[in-house]
């Protein structure tokens, strides 16, 4: 959802209708809390485009990786509503997830602001475009995508007073989402815990090497790194080995044997 675009609102009502989970900050605050890193730091990981010093140090890579561990236990569980960024970065390919954006005109975007905020609307349209294009900074950096692209969604709703409400919208996702085309299978299950999997062993290996990518299917864990020595390849499987549900690692490490 873009920033004061009613998304917020949609999220709720149609996880309300399916009584379904509904979360967005949540991740955040459990990720702080599990993986002792200041809130603040998690919301800028998330919000802000990378500075020089960010892509120099790794360090917003490292927050994105403990909130995609944190999003991906609790859809794991099934019929959860997530509303914020990077969710369909973090779950691009499973078939039963249902990937939305909620649009709105800029105008009336401006106007939700100036009532919520009680700023001006020069101000509040000053904030809405330093956010809109944070956000496609942000992810075109980690995954080369504007994040306004339709191609990355299944569904694309324009919230307008005077057409699609809040109302529609929610009404037009309970009817695709509850579609036999989204319905939970034990092949796409099987894909979701993969990808939580993967996604657990990179944060115990962050630490090792930054630039740490991980694999997983049906338990079997593949880790590369190019600035991770061969050596270190049995300091790695030894940690990955450690995370429950890994049954098996193989390494391709850089450096010299």
């Amino acid at each position: 959802r873009g920033s004061y675009s009613r998304g917020k609102d949609v999220a709720e009502q149609v996880a309300d209708k399916l009584g379904y989970e509904c979360i967005d900050r949540d991740v955040l605050i459990e990720a702080s809390e599990k993986y002792n890193i200041p809130e603040v730091k998690l919301v800028r990981a998330i919000e802000d485009a990378p500075s020089i010093l960010d892509r120099l140090s790794y360090e917003k890579e490292d927050y994105i990786a403990y909130i995609q561990a944190a999003l991906l236990t609790h859809l794991q569980r099934d019929n959860v509503v997530y509303h914020g960024n990077a969710g369909q970065f973090f779950v691009k390919g499973v078939p039963h997830v249902l990937k939305v954006r909620i649009v709105a005109d800029i105008e009336e975007r401006v106007q939700w602001e100036v009532e919520r905020a009680g700023i001006s609307s020069s101000e509040a349209r000053r904030i809405l475009e330093k956010d809109d294009t944070e956000r496609r900074k942000w992810g075109l950096h980690f995954y080369g995508m504007d994040p306004a692209d339709p191609q990355q969604y299944d569904m694309v709703i324009h919230i307008r007073s005077a057409a699609i409400g809040t109302l529609e919208a929610v009404e037009i996702i309970r009817q695709a989402v509850t579609s036999p085309q989204f319905k939970t299978t034990p092949e796409s299950q099987r894909q979701m815990d993969d990808l939580a999997l993967a996604a657990k062993v990179r944060i115990a290996l962050i630490k090792l090497a930054p630039d740490v990518y991980v694999v997983a299917r049906d338990g079997a864990v593949t880790v590369k790194s190019s600035s991770l020595h061969r050596q270190k390849g049995s300091e790695v499987r030894k940690i990955a080995e450690g995370i429950p549900g890994v049954r098996s690692v193989s390494f391709d490490g850089g450096g010299p044997n």
